[in-house]
């Protein structure tokens, strides 16, 4: 199957040799095919057209490949960038993964490896910016514009929400059931926390009273009869983000006692664990 003609690939390399035989393989593919003698120039064509992939030797004397992949990801996050190391140099290979590079290939590589990279790279490279999109589209819908409300009460809440989202402090929420308590939560989590920081909701009025601390802070295997395996609770699951309880008054009170030390020290121990577990948790 040939790719689709728009899908640009360049590829960079101070090798002519290297340059010519993916050209024309990649062109025999169907890819847009363009290359570089340097980091500098693949920079320039960088800016002048928007590149699908790019495929990049690591070892070049003007610009080590790691520094041009940097450089990559700021002028186009979504591009796929495939790395093409020598046999002595696959630990650089390994760190630019860890930088956001799609693949590598050590050279020499065969045709078929090379064809499967780009597609591959390409794929996990559209996954990601949809993802990135309906990340987007979610936050809007918990934004402060999706909470309904003109009146002078309502305004003085949108008022608060930004005042104290971008504070620390744990925060409490009052309503009738529908007045959209939890979308002050999510909109105060959107304006205060990191963009890919954890939203955690338990429903606190559905949650069995003798599971109620397992659920909290988890578990550790054989702790109790059906605990078959290690489980962390959803204070772990929500570490570096905002923990939303709902229904907080339907919680035990030997239970809120622990939730109140938690606070407290931003730490708790699982049940059946030994060692203090600690996290930073909005609440």
């Amino acid at each position: 199957m040939k790719a689709d003609k728009k899908i640009r690939v360049l590829v960079v390399d101070d090798e002519a040799s290297i340059r010519e035989f993916l050209e024309i393989m990649l062109g025999r593919e169907g890819y847009e095919v363009h290359t570089a003698a340097s980091a500098s120039e693949a920079l320039k064509k960088m800016n002048a057209h928007a590149f699908q992939a790019v495929v990049t030797d690591i070892s070049m004397p003007e610009m080590h490949g790691i520094e041009l992949l940097n450089k990559i990801k700021q002028i186009h996050p979504d591009a796929a960038v495939i790395i093409m190391t020598a046999h002595g140099s696959t630990g650089s290979a390994v760190e630019a993964m860890k930088l956001g590079a799609s693949d590598y290939l050590t050279k020499p590589f065969q045709i078929d490896e090379m064809k499967l990279a780009i597609q591959s790279s390409l794929k996990t490279a559209e996954l990601e910016k949809e993802n990135r999109q309906l990340r987007s589209e979610l936050g809007k819908a918990f934004s402060l514009e999706s909470i309904i409300g003109s009146s002078q009460a309502m305004q003085s809440v949108f008022d608060m929400i930004k005042r104290i989202a971008a504070t620390k402090t744990n925060i409490m929420v009052l309503g009738e059931s529908g007045t959209g308590k939890e979308l002050v939560a999510h909109a105060l989590h959107r304006l205060g926390a990191p963009p890919n920081a954890p939203f955690v909701v338990i429903n606190c009025a559905a949650i069995p009273e003798a599971l109620f601390e397992s659920e909290l802070f988890g578990h550790k295997k054989g702790s109790f009869t059906g605990a078959v395996q290690d489980k962390p609770g959803i204070f772990s699951e929500a570490n570096g983000g905002t923990l939303f309880l709902d229904e907080v008054g339907d919680i035990p009170l030997a239970v809120q006692v622990k939730i109140l030390r938690a606070i407290q020290q931003k730490s708790f121990r699982a049940v059946g664990g030994s060692e203090d577990v600690t996290v930073d948790v909005r609440i």
